[in-house]
């Protein structure tokens, strides 16, 4: 038991008085003669302790009366240990991310969680709060009201991890304040298991809404595929759970006009293609739709197929290029090819790639022109002659990274190595290919690179990626090497062209980081933004000589096909985003109450709970009433007991 005034509790020493008072009083019982002594002598005896037990009573039920008053006032109450004194402090992270759509028991789980914050917070009680997408700090549930009513569902979801500690950061680091830390989501299953800081000076609550059904059907990625035919066809996968369905309606549009429609079963967990065959060379900015009523995020996906802009390749050539117009082919690419002597250095800024095949030496002149052609973005692969000349090579390479090729060794070895987690090779290799015909050369340049892309069999390097050059520390032609007649040479030379101009894919994922180039020539004030009917965004990008490499992140955030155009509205071309799958797996951790956390059902069982916890028991009233009973015990003790 605590007191709000102690020092009431003071008085209490006043009580000695009444003490004293019966313990000093003048008071005597008188003798009066009479004739039986023997009787009267018992009387007197008798009623003198008669008297002495009723004062004693009477004193003991004055003292508690006034102890009772005394103590009233001093206002005493019950309460944890942990409350008294300290102000409180709440941070609740409230999950808005798309699985948040499915249905609970009393609707959709955000929708019943923002009902349920707004009628149990109390009226009066400074909470900060905050969602995937946005943060309200000291604010009382009604400044907040109409925000929280208006929440929309979120692409992203912050890590639970990062949740918790954004929720620290919102409360104080004084002592003197109570900390709660409440997390209000489905907990959907991420990969790992579930791991939460933990923190012995706060109290951290778990709000683990779960759904009535995890039934659910998504459209889970697209992709292009020719078939045996050599036809363009769309590949859409779908994916399901906990059921099987019959038959799932998937449709195809061309901006509003139907361009097919299948039907598909579905198997209870698990995934499903079906195709469309699309026309070639038409532009299309696509949706594929399924109706699906448990989560609507994932019924559609978008996807765009403009007609790309072909790469220009130019190369410089000693030797022969024979292999060049074999893999750079008119339908995707512009390959100019010119001898030293012949080369028109105009054509070098209007290129994405420019090949310095087998010279001998290379001139100052063309190491001029190339500087500037790489910090605009351009790419190099340099193939070097056989007997060289060293010190151009290394003045070459110097003029953009400190790699060096060294002396030439004439020594035959074997390229052995696939460095297959380099970015020049994603996607080209379904697995790890460890034995196969290797190719050789017979002689070579040493260099102290390190970003390797290919090397021989004691590691050294034979293909390397520095700055904006992929070097070749070996000449390719058919006398020192039988490289052309590998399998190898049509990705790597294809690939090192492709990433020279990254052009748009057919959909992106928001949230993740996405590039890509755009090949257009702007001003000086020049700047490119992405518009759809929901959002107008001006992304990140680089302007360079020919082309515009647009980066994406964080934004945009709805998704749809976005207008790719300029500052005067012209639309250069169309680009897709899609939601992130992953929410579409309603599968969730199995929490279970710890020493870091505790686990709840529901937000009004948790603040019934918390009022319960904080809740002061204030206990004068009782005092009060015990004061009035020992005042009734005295009179009936004056009046009845004889």
């Amino acid at each position: 038991m605590q007191f709000r005034h102690p020092e009431f509790l003071y008085a209490l020493f006043a009580l000695i008085i009444p003490i004293l008072v019966h313990l000093f009083q003048l008071r005597r019982f008188q003798k009066v003669a009479f004739t039986n002594v023997q009787f009267l002598k018992a009387v007197t005896i008798q009623t003198r302790k008669s008297s002495q037990l009723k004062k004693w009573l009477t004193l003991l039920v004055r003292l508690l009366a006034l102890a009772a008053v005394i103590t009233a006032f001093s206002q005493p109450f019950l309460a944890s240990d942990e409350i008294v004194g300290k102000k409180s402090e709440i941070a609740i992270y409230l999950d808005n991310s798309f699985s948040m759509q499915a249905k609970g028991s009393k609707g959709p789980l955000l929708k019943r969680a923002i009902q349920e914050i707004l009628s149990d917070v109390p009226e009066d009680e400074i909470i900060s709060l905050f969602t995937n997408t946005e943060t309200f700090t000291r604010v009382t549930k009604k400044d907040i009201q109409n925000n929280l009513l208006q929440l929309d569902y979120s692409a992203g979801q912050l890590p639970y991890s990062a949740a918790y500690l954004k929720a620290k950061q919102l409360l104080s680091t004084s002592a003197e304040t109570s900390k709660r830390i409440i997390m209000v989501s489905d907990f959907q299953q991420k990969e790992g298991a579930f791991v939460l800081p933990t923190d012995a000076r706060t109290t951290t609550n778990l709000v683990q809404l779960q759904p009535v059904t995890r039934q659910n059907i998504a459209l889970d990625s697209l992709y292009l595929q020719r078939n045996s035919n050599n036809d363009l066809m769309l590949q859409v996968i779908l994916s399901t759970s906990e059921a099987d369905f019959d038959t799932i309606s998937v449709a195809l549009y061309n901006d509003d006009q139907l361009l097919g429609k299948t039907a598909v079963s579905l198997s209870k967990n698990s995934k499903t293609t079906t195709e469309f065959r699309l026309d070639e060379n038409t532009k299309i900015n696509g949706r594929i739709v399924i109706e699906d009523p448990a989560l609507t995020f994932d019924n559609s996906r978008y996807f765009t197929i403009n007609t790309p802009e072909k790469i220009k390749v130019v190369a410089i050539n000693e030797a022969s290029d024979s292999f060049l117009k074999n893999i750079y082919t008119s339908d995707e690419f512009v390959l100019l090819s010119n001898s030293l002597e012949s080369l028109n250095y105009n054509d070098i800024s209007d290129a994405n790639l420019v090949f310095v095949n087998e010279i001998k030496q290379i001139p100052i002149s063309l190491i001029n022109a190339l500087k500037p052609f790489v910090k605009q973005g351009g790419k190099i692969c340099f193939i070097p002659a056989s007997q060289g000349d060293l010190a151009s090579y290394q003045q070459f390479i110097n003029s953009f990274s400190n790699t060096v090729l060294l002396a030439e060794n004439t020594q035959e070895k074997k390229i052995t190595s696939i460095h297959f987690s380099h970015p020049l090779y994603k996607g080209v290799f379904d697995k790890k290919v460890i034995n196969f015909q290797y190719p050789k050369v017979n002689s070579y340049y040493q260099t102290n690179a390190t970003n390797v892309i290919l090397s021989f069999e004691d590691n050294s390097p034979f293909l390397y990626k520095t700055a904006g050059i992929y070097v070749f520390t070996a000449p390719i032609n058919n006398e020192n090497s039988n490289f052309k007649n590998s399998p190898l040479i049509v990705p790597t030379l294809y690939n090192i062209a492709k990433q020279s101009l990254q052009h748009t894919d057919i959909s992106y994922t928001i949230g993740q980081t996405n590039s890509y180039d755009i090949p257009i020539t702007l001003g000086q004030d020049g700047i490119l933004s992405l518009v759809s009917d929901q959002e107008n965004i001006i992304p990140l990008q680089q302007s360079y000589a020919n082309k515009v490499r647009i980066t994406t992140g964080e934004v945009p955030t709805k998704a749809g096909i976005y207008k790719l155009q300029d500052k005067n509205g012209t639309i250069i071309q169309h680009i897709s985003y899609n939601y992130n799958s992953s929410e579409s797996n309603l599968y969730y951790y199995d929490l279970k109450t710890t020493a870091g956390y505790q686990i709840n059902e529901s937000i009004t069982e948790l603040f019934d709970q918390i009022k319960e916890e904080t809740s002061v028991n204030e206990l004068w009233k009782w005092f009060i009433i015990f004061a009035l009973i020992f005042l009734l015990i005295e009179i009936l003790l004056l009046k009845y007991l004889k």
